[in-house]
């Protein structure tokens, strides 16, 4: 059978031209980019998807295509300016098309764009003693992918390994990813239970923030004779929304998995390279662990790159017999890893998570304030550095907040799951200006929700 290409071809040509094209499109052209990208997304994307993003349609404007970005700022497809309070939920930590970043990846893409895969690409060579020279402690080893979930199946893989055992402890409510194992490890049934049996090892669930649930568990597996691969927890916990655990939990939990002989990783995904106040989450509690994951912001907003990271000794079993025991063919590509080279460079350079501290702390009383000034529309605020939850009374006033600074040109956004709680989590070179625009806009928003409450 003959298949014709044509309108394949046409098709894609004049996205081409678009792409290309310097100045904004004229009005016409806008309308009809949005119309398009509507429908493209209703039909051959996910039609939910749209329905789910109630901060853009109960705003009343569909219309928000994203088009350009810089800094904490981008424009949508109209030409209308927005601040970005959201930042890619941790992926914009250098802000819309940080220019280091963005020239460095130009650099490489006009040398080499991927590898050939069999002999030695130097960047990646490159950002894994990068890595090992700014992860805690004697974290040695890297390997590369490019999500945060291909990052955290590798940890399994490689406390697997290691350890010879099988079993995971993790936290309620936690996120690790949506891939098969990852997902095994979430606490969220909402994404877990849709799918059946996951993970055939044995994954048990204990309260975020409880030491005393971790050791009861690490117990029972050794009395029963369960071996236990490894414990695995986010730093702070930021799709569940910006959950700090207690002061003593997470050296408590390095206490007692070396107690046990077990492997702990940290899913540093979300928290890594500054977002909390210091380079990494964990770094908050001067606690060292065996295996960390790096992904979202590790790109500088520019290309995907996750990391696995962990020691010499526990990384062997990955080299010997078999150096391809986990491979990916386009993890660690060049682009991807000379754009994470950049990010770490500039984050270095700016001492971005010092940033991130600074404005937290003068972000979060001003919250707090706010919450106690409308007690019927706030639960609580959560948070450290610039990975702040709002805890709402309810999904449905939420809701009403995101699409209320949405018309006020902010972009925030609730869990996955949930409107209930909104993260603020911009790119850490916001400006102190920019954030006072966020405080206002939020203030006059809370005021019209308040009136009719």
């Amino acid at each position: 059978m003959t298949v014709d290409y044509e309108e394949a071809l046409d098709y894609s040509s004049r996205w081409i031209d678009l792409i290309h094209k310097k100045e904004f499109p004229s009005r016409e052209e806008a309308h009809q980019i949005i119309t398009e990208s509507k429908n493209n997304f209703a039909e051959h994307y996910n039609r939910n998807w749209l329905e789910y993003r109630k901060s853009v349609t109960e705003a009343g404007d569909w219309a928000a295509v994203e088009w350009s970005g810089s800094g904490a700022l981008f424009k949508d497809v109209l030409g209308r300016e927005y601040l970005d309070c959201l930042g890619g939920f941790g992926m914009m930590d250098l802000g819309w098309s940080h220019p280091d970043v963005v020239e460095t990846v130009k650099a490489q893409l006009n040398r080499s764009p991927m590898p050939s895969q069999e002999l030695i690409d130097p960047l990646r060579g490159v950002l894994a003693r990068l890595l090992a020279e700014i992860t805690p402690g004697d974290l040695k080893y890297s390997w590369f992918a490019a999500s945060g979930t291909e990052a955290n199946e590798a940890a399994m893989k490689i406390a697997k390994l290691y350890s010879g055992k099988s079993a995971f402890i993790v936290a309620v409510r936690a996120f690790h990813g949506k891939t098969m194992g990852s997902l095994s490890l979430m606490g969220k049934a909402d994404f877990r239970a849709p799918m059946g049996p996951l993970y055939a090892g044995p994954v048990y669930h204990v309260p975020f923030g409880d030491a005393e649930a971790v050791e009861k568990q690490l117990e029972i597996c050794e009395k029963v004779g369960i071996g236990v691969a490894a414990v695995m927890f986010e730093p702070i916990q930021g799709e569940s929304g910006a959950i700090v655990p207690p002061d003593d939990f997470w050296p408590r939990v390095r206490a007692v998995t070396k107690k046990y002989g077990v492997l702990l990783i940290a899913d540093e995904v979300q928290t890594g390279l500054g977002r909390t106040g210091k380079l990494w989450g964990i770094d908050h509690w001067s606690v060292v662990p065996d295996i960390l994951t790096a992904a979202k912001s590790l790109g500088g907003g520019v290309m995907p790159i996750s990391a696995v990271c962990t020691t010499e000794e526990i990384y062997r079993p990955m080299m010997y017999p078999n150096p391809f025991m986990h491979t990916t063919t386009t993890g660690g590509g060049a682009l991807a890893c000379s754009a994470a080279i950049a990010a770490i460079h500039v984050t270095l350079r700016e001492r971005l998570w010092e940033q991130a501290a600074q404005k937290g702390n003068y972000l979060f009383p001003k919250l707090e304030e706010l919450a106690a000034r409308y007690p019927q529309i706030y639960e609580k605020i959560t948070g450290r550095g610039l990975l702040i939850g709002m805890h709402f009374k309810s999904p449905d006033i939420g809701y009403k907040v995101a699409a209320g600074l949405f018309k006020r040109n902010v972009l925030v956004a609730g869990t996955l799951t949930s409107a209930q709680t909104i993260r603020i989590e911009p790119p850490l070179i916001i400006t102190m200006n920019q954030l006072n625009i966020l405080l206002d806009r939020l203030e006059d928003t809370l005021k019209d929700i308040g009136k009719s409450l």
